[in-house]
């Protein structure tokens, strides 16, 4: 018997569907429900890579987990990564098949359905309820004939649809009624409840306009969700960050005397931000975005992230002024990490004689750490394990009783055994040149052999790699944040890896908030009118 389904559509994009799917998810897991979450098509530079070693969205990642699962393809067939404003990587049930025009995709999207069906069959099969998340609006009736996202979606499930309006950003009626209006009667028929979301204030001031949008429409509020401030989930989308930018420009070079401050490069095309999620979540530690040079200052550490253009983000680094800012402060020995395609900027040069993914054949890099890069069309997509060549920071030096590493040493010195989590999403190889030592020792997932990863400048000071979820590792995150206090003369606790555990399991963070927004949204639901469109029972 195939599951039962429930379907989340938004009167626009950003209205908050993933994160409501994500609390649906935990509650429905709390209450004994075997759940699952999916979406057909999902637009995103912010992917993972689950255990099969297949590409998919992360906001699906952080349901799964809310639903206590591990991340499977099936749960986002169809992930499309912007590489230019109208051109998207397509990748398919984790793989890449191309990059497509926005008019090629929307004329290619009718191929997908069925693999869109059997992805949600697969699910179906599996569990005993099936959340589906739509994309954008159902309402975008340019795009009405080649739904596979929406409406569509909903009809070959036979599921009912909550439609989401955001109060936040104002027309929130209008928004929820003109959507219905502009629904075929059968679409109407199939939204069976709306919910109210990222309210601020007294929910009895709505109450007559909820009253009136029932009579109006003959469909219950089945809830009014407020605004809640510090989630504690990953962001998939860099909308999200753009609107964070954009707030803290102003004063992004300053930063308390007694916080470590690491400043991160806002690329054009920045791709997995989330690296830098368990990092923020540190007490006494300040993540800033920098945007543009008058914001960089002098930071503690500087990080240059991923990117789906790495060449053209690099071209946007040099005309901006970001990158003789980001080489000046390196040679004043702040230290500098890149990963993935940040690594890749840090080397010498670039090439790419296939055009893999630029017209230009090579750039010259920042020249920070001796490596070359050569871009491939294969992409390599993995889950690994990696221990630190170069050791740990000089913390755990000393409290292993190592011989004490100097600052002019860096903070990558020894060999400790420490088992680290990860993973790779890139395309391309990067050669070492004889000024560059490997960072990493890594095993892909379902490998024996091991292969060495990434580059550490002769001082130390400067790194890069291509593993993903670095700062997710406990010990590592705090015997980097550790090594970054003493350096500024900060009070430091005296260190272990127990301690640096104990101080903050990401994982364990991760857990607890999708508790607190679970009861959030539990609160402000009526769950029972949810159970009986979907004619289950809580256990």
């Amino acid at each position: 018997m195939l599951a039962k389904t429930l379907m989340i559509q938004g009167t626009c994009s950003h209205v908050g569907k993933s994160v409501i799917v994500a609390a649906l998810c935990r509650i429905f897991k709390q209450d004994g429900i075997r759940v699952a979450p999916f979406k057909s098509q999902n637009m995103a530079l912010n992917s993972y890579v689950t255990k099969e070693g297949l590409e998919m969205g992360r906001a699906q990642v952080v349901q799964a987990q809310a639903a206590g699962l591990d991340p499977v393809v099936e749960m986002n067939p169809i992930l499309l990564k912007p590489s230019a404003d109208k051109v998207a990587q397509v990748i398919v049930m984790g793989r890449p098949i191309g990059n497509m025009s926005a008019v090629n995709y929307h004329q290619y999207k009718p191929f997908l359905l069925d693999t869109v069906a059997k992805a949600l069959e697969k699910l179906r099969e599996e569990h005993e309820l099936v959340i589906i998340e739509g994309a954008g609006s159902p309402a975008e009736i340019n795009l009405a004939d080649r739904d596979i996202a929406n409406m569509r979606i909903a009809e070959m499930a036979d599921a009912p649809v909550i439609l989401v309006g955001d109060v936040d950003r104002g027309g929130v009626f209008a928004f929820l009624v003109g959507t219905l209006e502009l629904l075929s009667s059968t679409e109407r028929a199939r939204i069976r409840g709306f919910l109210i979301n990222k309210f601020r204030g007294d929910v009895g001031l709505l109450e007559p306009g909820l009253a009136w949008l029932e009579d109006k429409t003959k469909v219950p509020v089945v809830g009014v969700i407020p605004y809640y401030r510090e989630l504690g989930l990953e962001e998939e989308d860099s909308v999200s960050l753009e609107n964070f930018i954009g707030r803290q420009l102003l004063n992004a070079s300053l930063t308390p005397n007694d916080n470590v401050d690491i400043a991160v490069i806002y690329l054009p095309h920045i791709s997995n931000f989330t690296d830098f999620d368990a990092l923020s979540r540190e007490k006494g530690v300040h993540v800033r975005y920098v945007a543009s040079p008058e914001s960089l200052g002098s930071p503690d550490l500087i990080i240059i992230p991923g990117s789906k253009s790495t060449m053209s983000d690099l071209g946007y680094l040099k005309n901006t002024g970001l990158a003789e800012l980001i080489i000046q402060a390196a040679e004043k020995a702040i230290p500098v990490i890149g990963i993935c395609g940040g690594y890749q900027m840090l080397g010498r040069k670039i090439r790419d004689p296939h055009h893999a993914e630029s017209n230009q054949e090579e750039m010259e890099g920042l020249g920070l750490l001796d490596v070359e890069t050569v871009f491939s069309a294969e992409k390599t997509t993995s889950q690994v394990t990696f221990q630190i060549i170069g050791g740990w920071p000089p913390l755990l030096q000393k409290m292993a009783g190592l011989p004490k590493i100097t600052e002019e040493q860096g903070y990558l010195s020894g060999d400790r055994k420490v088992p680290l989590e990860g993973y790779e999403i890139h395309m391309g190889t990067t050669l070492r040149g004889p000024g560059a030592s490997p960072l990493f020792k890594i095993k892909r997932k379902g490998e024996e052999r091991e292969l060495e990863d990434g580059a550490v400048s002769q001082n130390g000071l400067v790194w890069g790699t291509y593993v993903h979820g670095i700062f997710d590792n406990d010990a590592l995150r705090r015997g980097l944040i550790q090594f970054l206090r003493e350096r500024k003369g900060l009070r430091s606790e005296p260190f272990s890896v127990a301690w640096a555990q104990s101080q903050l399991s990401w994982s364990r963070d991760k857990e607890e908030s999708y508790d607190r927004w679970a009861e959030v949204v539990r609160q402000s639901v009526r769950m029972g009118l949810l159970y009986g469109l979907t004619s289950l029972k809580p256990r």
